[in-house]
């Protein structure tokens, strides 16, 4: 296992805007606003490649995420995904532009009332012909990008230090304690089990 040459930009704003206005102006492009997640909507999208950021190519991919820590393994334990992600605010041009187009569609209301926020999310599974079940998940978010980036360190240096497929098979000796919980209780069993804090995740974008 090792972790990706990727990084998290500080900035967490765009700050120019785009030329996209007719995305802007479709009262349709602020459709499936995620309150709490990554999900960009069509007219975030619109902004990433004004401020250079890579424009989403793919249907199926409509995030600002990262590859994280990379293990090419795929049998006992294994990465079943591992990102980290930002989703960013408005200010500056940008910030004028939306207020400029918004009295057209009001819906750009919610991308000006935006945060800025990071995060790290990772899951490691385990399979075998008697096994099949989740290792470890982590998922934490935050508005502060530096909270981020210690927490982004502090997981790093746990997972590079622990022989992976031996604590699977001490955790399947240990299932009758959690095998039967539900996704976050078993969540708040690993985090005990190996000293971590909580996972922090899902908070709501919006500022006041």
């Amino acid at each position: 296992m090792k972790i990706a040459n990727t990084t998290l930009h500080k900035q967490p704003n765009f700050l120019d805007p785009t030329e996209e206005i007719k995305i802007l102006k479709d009262p349709n492009s602020v459709d499936l606003f995620d309150q709490n997640g990554y999900h960009l909507t069509k007219a975030e999208q619109a902004f990433l490649g004004y401020n250079g950021y890579q424009t989403i190519e793919r249907r199926h991919e409509d995030c600002m995420r990262y590859d994280w820590m990379l293990w090419d393994k795929r049998d006992g334990a294994h990465i079943n995904h591992s990102d980290i992600f930002e989703r960013k605010g408005f200010s500056s041009n940008a910030l004028e532009q939306l207020y400029a187009i918004a009295p057209y569609n009001p819906m750009l209301y919610k991308l000006i009332k935006m945060k800025p926020k990071w995060g790290i999310d990772i899951s490691i599974d385990y399979v075998s012909p008697d096994a099949v079940f989740e290792v470890f998940h982590y998922e934490w978010d935050s508005f502060d990008y530096e909270q981020v980036i210690e927490k982004k360190l502090e997981i790093e240096e746990f997972l590079l230090k622990l022989d992976w497929d031996d604590v699977a098979k001490d955790l399947w000796r240990k299932k009758d304690d959690w095998f039967y919980l539900d996704f976050f209780e078993q969540t708040k069993w690993r985090t005990d089990y190996f000293g971590l804090s909580p996972e922090k995740f899902k908070n709501v974008i919006w500022d006041n």
